[in-house]
């Protein structure tokens, strides 16, 4: 199975494709910052993430008898072992 988020993958999901929580939670703090500051919610713009994972459970890989292609691997940004 292929997950839109990396704790799937932990849990043993074959991999995961999606934005990076840490810089989607970090770009809420900004805009809570903004908002705190006096900004107004209706006019802050809306922001499409910019940071994706692509994250690979290589024991799942070998459980399933999977051949991971060396290109895949490589545009991994992480390889869970």
């Amino acid at each position: 199975m292929i997950y839109p988020i990396r704790p799937f993958t932990e849990a043993g999901g074959l991999m995961s494709y999606g934005t990076s929580l840490t810089d989607t939670y970090r770009q809420a703090g900004v805009y809570a910052g903004r908002i705190l500051k006096g900004a107004k919610p209706a006019e802050l713009p809306v922001q499409a993430p910019t940071v994706f994972n692509l994250v690979i459970n290589l024991r799942a890989v070998e459980q399933l008898g999977l051949t991971l292609p060396r290109i895949l691997a490589a545009r991994a940004d992480e390889l869970i072992e």
